[in-house]
């Protein structure tokens, strides 16, 4: 399924601060945690928590959320359907890369083991 521009822009536009207690709550109703969820967050960004936190505060959109991310080299392996939408097919790079990290966060809730989740095996 290919995103519609309209699509798109929304999803540009979003603030990470609107969408991350949303993960948390997710995540925290499967009995995963706020440092689990965080640790996923820096593997697919690279920011740590105080920069995490700093975004949240400044409520970034999500343009310049990934903007300033340094996006992990494995992130490709992200591969699966999310919100409609496989993953690994959406052409805009932001709204894959959104789309990853909703992807993570799923399979975080959904239990996977931490190993399979940041694809330490680098392949899945």
């Amino acid at each position: 399924m290919k995103t519609t521009s309209e699509h798109d822009e929304r999803i540009e536009t979003m603030t990470f601060a609107s969408v991350y207690p949303m993960y948390l709550t997710k995540v925290k109703k499967k009995g995963r945690t706020k440092k689990e969820l965080h640790q996923v967050i820096e593997w697919l960004t690279g920011f740590d928590e105080k920069k995490l936190q700093e975004l949240i505060e400044k409520k970034v959109t999500f343009k310049i959320f990934f903007q300033g991310a340094t996006i992990n080299p494995n992130a490709h392996l992200i591969t699966g359907a999310i919100c409609g939408y496989r993953v690994e097919e959406i052409e805009n790079p932001l709204t894959q890369q959104v789309r990853y990290l909703d992807k993570l966060v799923d399979e975080l809730a959904k239990g996977r083991t931490m190993e399979k989740i940041l694809r330490v095996a680098n392949k899945l």
